[in-house]
């Protein structure tokens, strides 16, 4: 099977995300963030004072173009408010708009679409977010989830950006992008992204504190994004994957959880902002556990636990803490 099939097999065996991944039109913008000068606007860009136009393929490298870029950038998201972003089929308004940005920013291996687009594109300057930071095959977790026959389809786990550590090696990659693209904007970049890394350090210090002395360190939820955030602080996911959101569990993998749940001491299921809640509550009342909920990230809608990537960190770490059992 071809990498695109694999990779189209991959979006299609995601949990529907479709509410988290809702992307709000504007992030909003961290005050210490914004040190541009407005008496620099003149030399922007390359198209006699514009702003530099950046496309983003979906909200967590929208948001590091928004932070980075602060006034100096205009940037659109090609995954609208409300849309799954795995899924996300790139329309022709929207391929028309990529051919005339300056800069595009996407994550290889998450959306097709995106991937076919951008490569047929003649934008100057494109950022793959993958090239940035080591992604790993989470296949052979991921395939036993899914079900048999799909062992040998793995493809690299792109949910890089619910890794603090990780997604500032990216948003170190972004802002060296921006830099070379708009030099005259350099030293606004450069303070801009330093910022931003030192942000996501103290997040990362923040989950490393809060996560280190638990009862459990095994959490369930019901789609397989947590993996990267689970190696780096220690924990075991178990995601209830390739299950639709209103389907069931399977009565073997229930028991499967149900044993694993006494075992480990896990107390809480967790589920999706805006998808159905049905087979993470199906799970618990089976084996008499809690739901919560663990925001994936893909996008901010107003049912959100805050308004931008930080406070919705800061709230998956407080259910972590509290499903974990924080010493």
């Amino acid at each position: 099977m071809g990498v695109m099939n694999v990779r189209r097999r991959l979006a299609a065996s995601r949990i529907n995300t479709a509410g988290t991944a809702a992307l709000a039109a504007t992030a909003l913008a961290i005050g210490t963030l914004s040190a541009c000068s407005s008496d620099s606007n003149a030399a922007e860009g390359e198209s006699g004072g514009g702003k530099l136009d950046v496309v983003a393929s979906f909200y967590p490298l929208q948001f590091l173009a928004e932070q980075i870029g602060g006034d100096h950038v205009s940037v659109t998201s090609l995954t609208e408010p409300g849309q799954e972003p795995h899924d996300l089929e790139i329309s022709a308004q929207q391929t028309a708009q990529l051919q005339e940005a300056d800069t595009v920013l996407y994550l290889k291996g998450l959306q097709p679409s995106v991937d076919e687009a951008v490569g047929q594109s003649e934008v100057k300057t494109k950022v793959d977010a993958a090239t940035l930071t080591k992604l790993e095959d989470h296949g052979t977790e991921e395939g036993h989830e899914h079900g048999e026959g799909e062992e040998e389809e793995h493809a690299l786990d792109p949910h890089v950006w619910l890794d603090p550590v990780k997604y500032a090696e990216i948003a170190e990659g972004v802002g060296k992008a921006l830099e070379k693209e708009d030099p005259d904007n350099a030293a606004d970049y450069k303070k801009n992204t330093t910022d931003l890394v030192k942000k996501l350090d103290d997040l990362n210090t923040a989950y490393e504190d809060g996560l280190k002395n638990t009862k459990t360190k095994v959490f369930f939820t019901n789609h397989a994004a947590f993996s990267y955030l689970a190696e780096r602080y220690g924990l075991t996911m178990e995601a209830i994957a390739g299950l639709e959101p209103d389907s069931e569990p399977s009565a073997a993998r229930v028991k499967e959880l149900q044993q694993e749940a006494k075992a480990d001491g896990v107390t809480t299921v967790f589920y999706e902002t805006l998808v159905s809640d049905k087979t993470a509550k199906t799970l618990a009342a089976d084996a008499g556990l809690k739901t919560d909920v663990l925001d994936p990230l893909e996008g901010i809608t107003d049912k959100s636990k805050g308004d931008d990537y930080f406070q919705v960190m800061q709230a998956n770490l407080t259910a972590l803490e509290k499903a974990l059992g924080t010493k």
